[in-house]
């Protein structure tokens, strides 16, 4: 069965490693005969949250940019991959300001696979505090379920990821969506 596939990028920059890691995730997950796109949040115009909670009566945010929309292919995906690099053992902050600003319908993000991909020039054990934070968003979806979370470690510069075995792990988690 087809399924939706919605893989968030998180990397500022496109052909990144945490980029080309989507990119590989998602080619896997077509081939599979899935219906997948890639949002790509440098891209996108999303403010930042300033905890007003107008958005506790009418589901909105009182921000008017690209959140709305991108709500909207999170609570329609049956699939979600957050994928970034990892900056002073966090995720990116672009990553971190569209989580914060889920906030408005996070509970209807509900019954999602969700996929974690994050790189870093460091090994993994570096990178577990980035993957707790990311499944700790997931953790407040409800009935969601991480079903794989993709180190791609000691990768530093651009493109050096499709040199190990987690290009190939991407790929395929991607077809077992």
């Amino acid at each position: 069965m087809s399924k939706k596939v919605l893989i968030i990028s998180g990397s500022p920059r496109k052909g990144g490693n945490s980029d080309i890691l989507c990119d590989r995730f998602m080619q896997g997950a077509k081939e599979f005969g899935n219906e997948v796109e890639k949002v790509f949040l440098h891209d996108l115009k999303i403010g930042h949250c300033v905890a007003c909670y107008g958005c506790r009566e009418t589901k909105k945010c009182v921000k008017k940019d690209d959140m709305e929309v991108l709500l909207e292919k999170m609570t329609e995906a049956d699939v979600l991959v957050l994928a970034t690099p990892v900056y002073f053992y966090s995720m990116d902050g672009m990553l971190k300001t569209m989580i914060d600003r889920t906030l408005p319908r996070y509970t209807e993000i509900r019954d999602k696979d969700v996929y974690l991909i994050a790189t870093a020039a460091d090994g993994e054990s570096a990178m577990r505090r980035t993957m707790d934070a990311m499944e700790g968003f997931t953790d407040c979806l409800p009935g969601a379920i991480v079903w794989q979370k993709i180190y791609g470690a000691g990768v530093y510069q651009k493109g050096e990821v499709k040199d190990t075995p987690v290009y190939q792990r991407a790929y395929m988690a991607g077809k077992m969506v």
